[in-house]
């Protein structure tokens, strides 16, 4: 991939020295970020409190997310900006899926979305791997054990409800064996057939394993915030699409292989195609006219 431009310009560089970020959380993200964007960009980051950030969506179902993933984390970061009345807010929200290769293990996609109202952009950073997220329903004490062990408790904790995933009835924040076994015995005596659903607890502050994705996208809005665009200097420029189309070292023809990445500025207009350093050529195996 070719260099990142990184120009000075003076509105983007009074954006990082020293700037206040308002982020919105109730779940510890401030202490994964704002070490690290302090350390990168200089940024101060401002926690704010005062909104309860479940009422946009909760891994336990009470609360179904409206909207996308972007959105949802849109929404945080302008209600920080609001509450603080900060002109710059930072948002993080994640998801949890399949994995995209095999669908077989559990999956962390992170979005981190930085607001900045006083340069006019929106820059989104992302990262994601492998989750810890285990679910499981028991009939002992037992069984509780392996499935805890098996989710990485008690670093990672865990949530209990009487007979299945559905039930209502939710136990949070359980991050001891003590604990986990009052959890399961209230929720085995409440359960119609002492069924007890056991499940990772997802909210940052609980799941280390997510904690560490998190920090991965900080790292990748930071690598994003520096990217400046060519005409009008503003954070995120970026790709936004492969270009294909790598002609075959056989007989020349376009293929579907990439040969190129789009750029797009965040705020302006202008977009800039760049060719991925590597191979000229593409392989006769992977060219239609030559391997139909």
């Amino acid at each position: 991939m070719a260099d990142i431009p990184n120009a000075q310009d003076p509105g983007v560089a009074g954006a990082q020295g020293g700037a206040r970020v308002a982020l919105l959380t109730q779940h510890g993200k401030e202490a994964l970020l704002a070490p690290l964007l302090a350390d990168s960009l200089g940024w101060v980051l401002a926690h704010v409190t005062g909104f309860d950030t479940d009422t946009l969506g909760t891994f336990t179902r009470e609360v179904p997310r409206p909207g996308s993933q972007l959105e949802a984390a849109r929404a945080k970061a302008r209600k920080g900006m609001e509450l603080s009345g900060c002109p710059r807010g930072l948002a993080s929200e994640g998801a949890f899926v399949p994995d995209p290769a095999s669908g077989l293990f559990p999956w962390n996609i992170e979005l981190l979305v930085l607001v900045d109202d006083i340069l006019g952009v929106e820059v989104v950073g992302i990262a994601q791997g492998l989750a810890c997220n285990q679910t499981g329903v028991v009939a002992d004490w037992a069984a509780a054990e392996r499935l805890a062990l098996e989710a990485g408790f008690p670093t990672h904790w865990l949530v209990v409800r009487p007979n299945g995933e559905d039930d209502p009835r939710v136990i949070k924040g359980i991050a001891s064996w003590p604990a986990l076994r009052t959890a399961f015995e209230a929720a085995q005596a409440q359960s119609d057939g002492g069924l007890v659903w056991l499940e990772s607890d997802l909210r940052a502050m609980a799941n280390p394993s997510r904690q560490a994705v998190i920090v991965q996208a900080g790292h990748d809005l930071v690598r994003r915030w520096r990217s400046l665009c060519p005409v009008c200097a503003a954070p995120g420029f970026w790709p936004v699409a492969v270009v294909r189309g790598l002609p075959c070292a056989a007989c020349g023809t376009p293929t579907r292989e990439r040969q190129g990445e789009l750029w797009a500025c965040v705020r302006c207009t202008h977009t800039l195609e760049r060719a991925l350093t590597g191979a000229q050529r593409a392989d006769p195996s992977r060219c239609d006219r030559c391997n139909p």
